[in-house]
């Protein structure tokens, strides 16, 4: 019996590693939203990404709306949904889980890119706004 279960826990020791590997950084994603883009990652802009993030757009109420309407004006702090659910500091440095998964991170830049500017985020400004808030102190 133990002869049977000794081979199946090494494979799922070796999935759980190759899984701990794929963990993303802000700074691999980065690398991967300049690829799509086009652009060398020195090209990404940490003032693009800032502007993204303070400017206000017409929201589907027709009510100005912005990322720092629901994240707060310092992406340091956490922040409150509409509903007034918690939401956890964007920035890196505040929020060490922040873009390690790039499926969530798609996910939330997704809904929120609809959200806020009624389209997806381009690859361009998704790597700007995450080099904007790895450079954040």
């Amino acid at each position: 019996m133990i002869k049977h279960m000794f081979p199946s826990s090494l494979a799922m020791l070796g999935m759980v590693s190759t899984l701990a590997l794929a963990a993303e950084t802000p700074a691999s994603l980065m690398t991967q939203y300049a690829q799509k883009a086009g652009v060398p990652v020195s090209a990404l802009s940490a003032q693009r990404g800032a502007a993204l993030y303070r400017t206000e757009h017409a929201g589907r109420d027709g009510q100005p709306v912005s990322c720092a309407s629901c994240h707060t004006a310092s992406p340091q702090q956490a922040g409150r949904t509409r509903v007034g659910k918690r939401i956890e500091p964007l920035a890196p440095l505040a929020n060490p889980q922040r873009f390690t998964d790039a499926a969530k991170v798609e996910k939330w830049f997704r809904r929120n890119c609809m959200d806020v500017l009624q389209r997806e985020c381009s690859a361009q400004e998704k790597g700007d706004f995450i080099a904007w808030l790895s450079q954040l102190k």
